[in-house]
């Protein structure tokens, strides 16, 4: 039996016999097609490949911002906390003082 008539599907229920999808397309015709889907395939993946470099480039840029931020946020809490333990300082100085000048007060004979 000849190869083109063994591809041949034949339905049921008394329709027309179909022909096989088989050889139904010129290989130049099936080949334009493959060469087009790379390309599409190429260009998808350039296109993946800008948009991860733009989001590693937009990821450095935050994380450069939030260290930014953060030592800012550091800075201020630094310099509160020196102002802090300064007035401290002033406060245990003043306070000192204040006991001193009370207990020579209080340590004084006639009063």
């Amino acid at each position: 039996m000849d190869q083109k008539k063994e591809n041949i599907v034949k339905p049921s229920g008394g329709q027309a016999p179909a022909t096989s999808k088989i050889m139904t397309k010129p290989l130049p015709e099936i080949l334009d097609e493959i060469d087009a889907s790379i390309n599409l395939a190429n260009e998808a993946a350039m296109d993946a490949r800008k948009a991860a470099e733009e989001a590693r480039q937009a990821g450095e840029k935050a994380a450069g911002e939030a260290a930014r931020v953060a030592a800012e946020a550091i800075s201020k809490v630094e310099r509160v906390a020196n102002e802090a333990m300064e007035l401290s300082r002033l406060l245990r100085s003043t306070i000192l003082e204040a006991n001193n000048l009370v207990n020579s007060k209080l340590a004084k004979p006639g009063r």
